[in-house]
């Protein structure tokens, strides 16, 4: 396939606002692609060369950008740096000064000098890089080059999301959706969809069923449903499985024949993060090979004690990093297995996975198992809840003792009950901030007044407002949250965006933020939950971010429409009236 067919499937992406019409798009182009390049053709379209937990930076800034257009072009760097000013998007740039005729390369040929930009490295790498990418511009078309500075840049912004690209692999096969949930499993224990297209494409669902968990890739985690009392969890399964929650890390190890890797709940790679999480591995993991899950948190080595999320979070940083650790250790509570010696664990019960990984791991300081108390009645739970609290963690998890490891599922294999807050709600929600207005008054000088945002619709895969969110942040907080939102903003509302409500500026739905309110209530103003027979929306009533943003969440971890739905009925309330349309 050539590139300008790729970048003209991208232009008809980029402008559409319908899923459904993306979906046939993204069909269209799966079909016209050949399988030795399907996987290179969805790494383009999530803006990467490989899976989001291979550690490959493409090292490209928009200084070096705007160095490669003025040698392609023969402009002077000022002008292209003018231009930038003018059209805030180095595609839009190359889109104005390249010719309308390129050299015809192919898929393969761009992908191949694209890894060749992002693997120079060492001395000179700069202007080698800067070399290779100047090199590329002038082989392409003017509608190629727009889409292609964009994808070092990080800024293709087609909104497209892996489960709307794996329903358009299904559509490409079958016409319908009918393979999309094998597709999803080998996506969830894998987490490589270029690796899975390619599988798929070559032998079809067959060879995906056969796909095992393998040390090297991680599982997209299972992730817990919420309840809101020990009376309902008790009721909902009966006997359980009960943990404390703990407010750090999460974090899936690999070991692999005395190497070892560690993926963050968002699947980026942490390795060298954690030297002591390392350490720990290779000292108490008695195993050749092995994949667990836990929870990394900070804690104080002359009292034992663990620290708040906000001091765990200093650890999160690429330099200084054994500095960071003699001052904040941290220690892994384990909490899952889901794989040892070969085997594949996932499908075991939870307690037969929790029994294995007591004996796989030798208790020291770096590395511990989580406790776990079985309990079948209501009083017994609190208490331990109770106790919890009382050691200032989160609250506990529950889980179903007879229960499969279900990689990327959310369900009620796994509740979480967490301490209230005042107010009524008694849960914060993740949501996904998709736009922002401009500051007004003494924000004025902050240039954002308040964010938009959205939780998450996982069945048609789109993001539904649920509040507008102005408190929480401090000044310094404002000031970074606008420019980190400028770099992926968009000029019109992102395709997977459903809203009522028109921000000053749009943007892609990345950034997750955890927010706090007193309820939850229906509104005309917002999009989640709304539906044709029902105009009324779900709404966060008095909404106040805990904490800057949670870059350890995707936008696809953010609270669910089903989640707030469900909060919304258990909520301990008086009814109240449906809030007035905002304005």
């Amino acid at each position: 396939m050539r590139f300008r067919q790729l970048v003209e499937y991208f232009a008809q992406i980029e402008q559409t606002s319908s899923r459904n019409r993306m979906v046939e798009l993204l069909a269209e182009l799966f079909t016209a692609a050949e399988p030795d390049e399907i996987d290179k053709i969805i790494y383009l379209i999530q803006g990467r060369l490989g899976p989001a937990y291979e550690v490959l930076e493409f090292g490209v800034g928009t200084a070096l950008t705007a160095a490669a257009l003025a040698a392609a072009t023969g402009k002077d760097p000022a002008e292209i740096r003018r231009m930038y000013g003018r059209l805030g998007d180095y595609g839009r740039v190359a889109y104005d000064l390249l010719p309308e005729e390129g050299q015809g390369l192919t898929v393969a040929e761009v992908y191949e000098r694209l890894s060749a930009v992002a693997h120079a490295g060492g001395e000179g790498a700069v202007a080698r890089k800067q070399g290779l990418l100047t090199d590329l511009l002038r082989a392409v078309s003017n509608l190629e080059a727009k889409y292609l500075v964009r994808i070092p840049l990080g800024q293709l912004r087609l909104g497209v999301g892996d489960p709307t690209i794996m329903e358009a692999l299904s559509w490409a096969k079958t016409g319908s959706k009918a393979e999309r949930k094998v597709i999803e499993r080998a996506y969830n224990i894998c987490s490589d969809l270029g690796f899975v297209a390619r599988l798929y494409w070559e032998g079809g669902p067959e060879k995906l069923a056969a796909l095992k968990v393998t040390p090297g890739k991680p599982v997209r985690p299972a992730l817990a449903e919420r309840l809101p009392s020990a009376q309902a969890i008790i009721a909902k399964l009966g006997r359980v499985a009960v943990e404390p929650k703990l407010d750090g890390f999460r974090l899936q190890v690999h070991k692999i024949d005395g190497n070892v890797l560690l993926f963050s709940r968002n699947l980026e790679n942490l390795t060298g993060m954690f030297p002591e999480v390392v350490r720990g591995t290779l000292e108490q993991v008695q195993a050749e090979s092995a994949i667990f899950e836990g929870e990394a948190i900070g804690y104080d080595p002359a009292t034992g004690e663990f620290l708040p999320f906000q001091i765990t979070t200093t650890r999160r940083r690429k330099y200084d990093i054994e500095a960071a650790a003699e001052k904040t250790p941290l220690r892994l509570i384990c909490f899952d297995l889901l794989a040892v010696d070969g085997e594949d664990y996932t499908p075991r019960p939870y307690l037969e996975r929790r029994e294995r990984l007591c004996q796989l791991i030798r208790p020291d300081d770096a590395i511990d198992v989580a406790e776990c108390r079985l309990v079948d009645n209501p009083a017994d739970l609190e208490a331990f809840f109770n106790e919890m609290i009382s050691r200032g963690l989160e609250g506990i998890v529950a889980k179903r003792p007879d229960a499969p490891y279900q990689a990327g599922a959310r369900n009620f294999n796994w509740i979480k009950l967490k301490r209230s807050y005042q107010g009524e709600l008694t849960d914060t929600v993740d949501c996904v901030i998709v736009g922002y207005w401009y500051g007004r008054g003494q924000r004025a000088r902050f240039g954002i007044g308040a964010v938009l945002t959205a939780v998450y619709d996982k069945d048609r895969d789109v993001f539904v407002t649920v509040t507008k969110l102005g408190t929480g942040f401090s000044e310094e907080e404002w000031v970074k949250l606008r420019e980190k939102l400028d770099a992926i903003a968009t000029p019109v509302r992102p395709a997977r965006v459903e809203s009522i409500l028109e921000p000053d500026v749009w943007c892609e739905p990345v950034y997750v933020v955890e927010v706090q309110a007193d309820e939850i209530t229906r509104s005309p103003s917002h999009t989640c939950g709304r539906t044709a027979e029902d105009p009324l929306g779900y709404a966060l009533r008095f909404p106040r971010a805990v904490d800057f943003l949670r870059e350890d969440r995707s936008p696809e971890d953010a609270t669910t429409v089903a989640e707030i739905i469900e909060m919304y009925a258990q909520q301990r309330r008086k009814p109240v009236e449906p809030e007035p349309a905002e304005v």
